[in-house]
């Protein structure tokens, strides 16, 4: 995937993911680094279980990548005591 192919990915993910979290957005900046961590922390949780991690730009990945940034989110709520799920 090219730069902006992963700048789009990760807004899509990232704001998905938060909105599931936090019941709203984290701001673009934010949604898109959100988006492509999750990527990468989705990858490896999915090539540790035997699955295969992302993929290109297609369905499969970016379910890889919101559960990779939902679980980025819950970890950092869980570390700075923030409330998520609200």
């Amino acid at each position: 995937m090219s730069i902006l192919g992963w700048i789009f990915f990760g807004l899509i993910t990232g704001f998905i993911a938060s909105r599931v979290v936090n019941r709203r957005g984290e701001g673009c900046i934010l949604n898109i680094a959100l988006g492509i961590v999750g990527a990468l922390v989705g990858g490896f949780i999915f090539d540790a279980i035997g699955g295969h991690g992302i993929t290109g730009f297609n369905l499969y990945s970016m379910f890889v990548a919101i559960i990779g940034a939902i679980v980025v989110l819950l970890l950092f709520h869980a570390v700075t005591g923030r409330r998520g799920l609200r």
